[in-house]
């Protein structure tokens, strides 16, 4: 809105000149989202404990988590505030593929509020049923990946890291193929949310990652010297991932451990489908895997426990799952969790990026 606003004004002011920066709006959407965050929580902190609407603790988790009980939840409220708000001010609202990710945070937003509100306020303990959940996301989902497949000149091969030649075209199975990504990712970003700023370190290495890869992807000469795909209107995916990333550090400073707040299926389902839809639109989708290393693991805890469970009558093949759970329960302090996973997800993130070089 304010580039949209003042960018056409440069010719009078050269100062405005500064607005058509990708790099200068990517900063200050940054900052603008950390200080909504950092302004809003102790207001809606404040509201959410007066309104009595705090976390519900499993009884067959760990013992440890008894404790965080009644802590307020539904604290991705104002993540999703902050990162909307920050993108409709400094991005360019005239790209398509803004209002793509606007979108794709706005309905798995309210997939999660749903799901929160019905868990908090109507006390059902386990709010909406998984298969409504799913129904729904993967329903938005492929929403989102026909209006990604439908934007004028967008490719719809798949870019695989290290090997520049291999890039297979989908298709019109690219449509299945990007809400799986989307599903996927919304779907393990909540899994890893169960320790105080446990997914949120990681969420803003990964968008601090596809921040890189949004303005390489968008600039033409960059893009070409890295060999990777151009993306016409890809680079105000930066703006996006800045405001990701400010606002997750916004909301860190009351998710730190410990935790004043938590941001509830409100927060992990958009932040995980931003990504994913993020990871889309750049052609990194694959890339994924490597930046988001930290989700698909928690994910892949949950899928091997469950199935071994079923196939042995019983075994378990982690003490519990997901995987943050196996180590607390192995005698790891929560912090100590907490930080070795943000070191891993940092070790990732390294070796997503040495893709733009290695192939």
């Amino acid at each position: 809105m304010i580039y949209n606003l003042l960018y056409g004004l440069y010719g009078n002011i050269s100062f405005f000149n500064l607005f058509r920066y990708i790099t200068f709006r990517t900063i200050y959407g940054t900052i603008t989202a950390f200080l909504i965050c950092f302004l809003m929580g102790p207001w809606l902190i404040d509201r959410l404990r007066r309104l009595q609407i705090g976390q519900y603790i499993r009884e067959c988790g760990p013992e440890s988590h008894l404790g965080k009980a009644g802590t307020p939840t539904m604290g991705g409220v104002m993540i999703l505030f902050a990162i909307i708000g920050s993108t409709l001010l400094w991005a360019d609202t005239k790209n398509p593929y803004v209002w793509i990710v606007l979108l794709s945070a706005a309905g798995f937003g309210l997939i999660g509020f749903t799901d929160d509100y019905l868990m908090q306020i109507k006390k059902r303990s386990k709010g909406l049923s998984a298969r409504a959940k799913f129904s729904l996301q993967t329903l938005l989902a492929l929403g989102i990946g026909w209006l990604v497949y439908s934007s004028p000149g967008f490719s719809t091969t798949v870019t695989v890291p290290f090997l520049k030649n291999v890039q297979p075209d989908l298709g019109f199975g690219y449509i299945f193929f990007a809400a799986f990504v989307i599903v996927g990712c919304s779907n393990a970003v909540n899994l890893t949310d169960g320790l105080d700023g446990l997914a949120t370190g990681p969420m803003i290495i990964a968008s601090i990652t596809y921040m890189v890869f949004a303005y390489v992807a968008g600039h033409a000469g960059l893009a070409e010297y890295l060999q990777i795909p151009f993306i016409k209107n890809g680079g105000e995916m930066a703006v996006v991932c800045g405001a990701m990333a400010g606002a997750g550090v916004g909301f860190l400073w009351f998710n730190s451990y410990p935790a004043q707040i938590f941001m509830g299926d409100t927060g992990s389902l958009p932040l995980g489908a931003l990504l994913g839809t993020i990871a889309v639109i750049t052609k990194q989708e694959i890339l994924l895997v490597i930046v988001g290393g930290l989700f698909v693991m928690e994910a892949l805890s949950v899928i091997i426990q469950v199935t071994y469970f079923k196939l042995t009558g019983g075994q378990r093949i982690f003490r519990m799952a997901p995987l943050h759970h196996h180590f607390e329960l192995k005698g790891w302090q929560e912090p100590k969790v907490i930080v070795r996973f943000w070191i891993i997800s940092a070790m990732l993130a390294l070796l997503a990026v040495s893709t733009l070089k290695i192939r």
